[in-house]
């Protein structure tokens, strides 16, 4: 994990504009882990979005936007266990994870108001994608009826 990153250019990076980086079609995951690489405009950056889902509580997701390989710019955890700040607050799940200088994740606050159903796990990776402007979406399968 990246701490010492300059905080004005992590704002760049999850500013920046971003489109797939492939013709891939996904299935959204159940259980396990995906990841999606994504690339700037320019493809001189390339980023990750990352989808972790329990295998046991398929409630419990985590979505993150990577760049630099490991510097996490953003991360979605829902119903997983409280987080405890570095300052010792805790911060009930759901939360979202911003990168500071100094610190990388390890602050979370509460879930801002542009996630507007995070039990919606598809939603709210979807309006994680608009946050850090993913213009070009990857593709995914549609789910299967149930």
């Amino acid at each position: 994990m990246i701490t010492n990153f300059p905080q004005a250019d992590a704002k760049l990076l999850l500013k920046m504009e971003k489109h797939a980086d492939s013709d891939n079609v996904y299935d959204f995951p159940v259980a396990g882990s995906l990841r999606i690489p994504v690339c700037s405009a320019d493809r001189h950056e390339e980023f990750y979005f990352d989808i972790y889902r329990s295998s046991i509580r398929l409630t419990k997701a985590t979505f993150q936007n990577r760049a630099r390989q490991s510097l996490v710019l953003v991360r979605i955890d829902i119903d997983g266990q409280p987080h405890r700040n570095p300052d010792s607050a805790e911060i009930p799940c759901p939360h979202i994870h911003f990168y500071r200088e100094g610190f990388g994740d390890k602050w979370a606050e509460p879930l801002p108001e542009w996630i507007s159903n995070p039990a919606n796990l598809r939603l709210t990776f979807q309006e994680l994608l608009d946050f850090c402007h993913v213009v070009t979406r990857p593709t995914f399968r549609e789910e299967l009826p149930i």
